[in-house]
């Protein structure tokens, strides 16, 4: 699963999980569980506020670049310190950031870092399933399943970069098959949609 919107950067937490009601047994007679209802896996990235549900997270920074350089080597590959702070810079930022905010931010760090060692890192990321490309705002963000991507649809705030990822196989599916039958194919593997995050339409609101 492209327009210019520049990227906050705000710490995002990274670990809340959904709650699955059950059924309560009596005293005198057990009662069956009752299966939660299916509904759609969503995750939510945003400055100041990630939600996710469905699945585990690692509960900082630290432990997902710990879960993602174990993963590399498990592929026979290497999370080089360059690869490493990208993803870092990626995971602070907490929402989609553009190409080259994450090299401004790489040269206050390593004041000689060119556009190409940037780029090399991105693509290496993209290619192991870390990260996202956001081609509707031509920026990128860390995978919410981090090593276990699973290629939903990703629904992109066009005004402050907040993406949030939907885990619907029956209705991606759907789309997929609506697509072939007109003919086409989609060029990758995410689904992408535009939109706007509740927060960018609160403020919206206040704003009129």
């Amino acid at each position: 699963m492209s327009n210019s919107t520049e990227s906050a950067r705000a710490p995002a937490p990274y670990n809340l999980h959904m709650k699955t009601a059950k059924a309560l047994a009596t005293a005198d007679k057990p009662v069956a569980e009752k299966p939660a209802p299916v509904r759609a896996r969503a995750h939510t990235r945003h400055a100041g506020h990630t939600a996710h549900t469905g699945h585990h997270h690692p509960a900082s920074a630290e432990a997902a670049l710990a879960l993602a350089d174990e993963y590399c080597r498990e592929r026979g590959e290497k999370l080089t310190p360059i690869r490493r702070k990208v993803l870092e810079l990626l995971l602070n930022s907490g929402r989609a950031t553009k190409a080259y905010s994450l090299l401004d931010d790489m040269r206050q760090i390593h004041p000689g870092s060119a556009p190409p060692t940037v780029y090399r890192a991105l693509d290496f990321l993209l290619a192991a399933g870390l990260v996202h490309r956001i081609e509707s705002i031509n920026a990128f963000t860390v995978c919410h399943d981090l090593t276990q991507c699973q290629h939903g649809m990703l629904v992109v705030c066009q005004q402050c970069g907040s993406v949030a990822e939907l885990h619907q196989p029956k209705l991606r599916e759907a789309l997929i098959a609506q697509v072939e039958h007109a003919g086409y194919r989609l060029a990758g593997e995410e689904i992408e949609l535009k939109g706007l995050c509740a927060a960018c339409q609160a403020a919206q609101a206040a704003g009129n």
